[in-house]
C-alpha cells in the first residue's frame, strides 16, 4: 500500500509557480506486550518502543490507569514525552464504542499523516480480541493511504498453558478459545466437539461456568489463573473454591474435556483409482 499523502505546496521561487511535494504518512504499530511479564515483550516489540516514536495506549476512562503500559513500565521504560491515552470504555453499547473509536482515530490520524509512526500497546497478542482491530480499521476507513502493522506477542491463554504445565492440544486434540460471555449453552456444546476449552474473562458468570462443569464432571480437571505471569498471578486448581468470588477482569480457565468421546479421524489423502491400480501391478 502507498503511505504518501498530505500533498503541500511549495513555491520554486517567489512570485514563481508552485509544486506539490507529498509527505510520507506514519505507520499506525500495534505492539503486542504479552499478558503481563514483561520478559515476555518480543525484541520485536522492544526495538521499536525503545526507538522515538509517538506512543498511544488504553485505559478505560480518562483518569484510568493502562494495563498495557504498566507492562511497558514495569520492563523499566520510560513513557515518551509524545503519548496520549486513547479511552476504550468497558461497555457492550456499540454506539458507545464506535464513538470512542472515532474519537481514538481522530487523535492519531493527524500524527500519522505528519510522518510520525505510532505505537498502539496491546497487552496479550493484538490480532486476538483487541481493541487494536478497531482502532486500526476505523482510521484506515478516514484515510486509506495509512499502513498498519502488528507485532505479534504471547497470548494470555499461551503464557497461561505454560503457568499451569499444562499442554493446549496434544497429537489430534481439538481446542476452542471463546470469551465466557458468549453463555452457557455455548459453552455447553462446545464441550461436546472440543478436547480443550481456553474461557476467558469469567468473572460474569464464573458460578454458572462451575454449575455446568460439575455437571459434566469436569471441575477436577479445570484449572483457573488471573493475572498470568504478572507478581500479581494467582493459580487456583480446587476450581469449585471460587465458588461466590468475584475475580479479576484478566482471569481466564483451561478446561480438559477427558469425557469427550470423540469422532472417527481421517489422516492422509485418498489414492486415486490408477494409484491404486498402478500399486498392485
Amino acid at each position: 500500500m502507498d503511505n504518501l499523502t498530505n500533498k503541500t505546496w511549495r513555491p520554486l521561487r517567489p512570485g514563481g509557480s508552485k509544486i506539490m511535494k507529498k509527505i510520507k504518512t506514519g505507520k499506525l504499530i500495534g505492539v503486542s506486550l504479552g499478558p503481563g511479564d514483561p520478559g515476555l515483550i518480543t525484541r520485536q516489540a522492544w526495538e521499536l518502543l525503545s526507538q522515538d516514536h509517538f506512543w498511544t495506549y488504553p485505559v478505560r476512562a480518562r483518569k484510568s490507569d493502562s494495563y498495557a503500559l504498566s507492562i511497558v513500565l514495569r520492563a523499566g521504560l520510560q513513557l515518551p514525552e509524545k503519548s496520549s491515552a486513547l479511552v476504550f470504555p468497558m461497555t457492550h453499547d456499540l454506539e458507545k464504542l464506535a464513538k470512542h473509536w472515532l474519537i481514538a482515530a481522530e487523535t492519531v490520524l493527524p500524527i500519522l499523516q505528519s510522518g510520525q509512526d505510532v505505537l498502539f500497546l496491546v497487552e496479550g497478542d493484538a490480532s486476538t480480541y483487541s481493541t487494536f482491530g478497531h482502532l486500526a480499521k476505523t482510521v484506515v476507513g478516514l484515510d486509506d493511504s495509512i499502513h498498519v502493522e502488528t507485532i505479534a506477542g504471547v497470548s494470555s491463554f499461551n503464557a497461561a498453558a505454560a503457568r499451569l504445565d499444562t499442554p493446549l492440544a496434544e497429537v489430534d486434540e481439538t481446542m476452542a478459545i471463546l470469551p465466557a460471555g458468549y453463555g452457557i449453552p455455548t459453552i455447553d456444546k462446545l464441550l461436546d466437539d472440543f478436547d480443550t476449552l481456553v474461557l476467558l474473562k469469567v468473572k460474569p458468570i464464573l458460578d454458572d461456568i462451575l454449575d455446568l462443569l460439575e455437571q459434566r464432571d469436569l471441575l477436577a480437571h479445570t484449572q483457573f489463573i488471573e493475572k498470568a505471569g504478572t507478581e500479581e498471578e494467582r493459580i487456583v486448581k480446587d476450581v469449585a473454591s471460587l465458588r461466590g468470588e468475584t475475580v479479576n477482569y484478566l482471569s481466564l480457565m483451561l478446561v480438559k474435556n477427558v469425557r469427550r468421546v470423540r469422532g472417527e479421524i481421517k489422516r492422509g489423502c485418498r489414492k486415486k483409482p490408477d494409484e491404486m491400480a498402478e500399486a498392485t501391478n
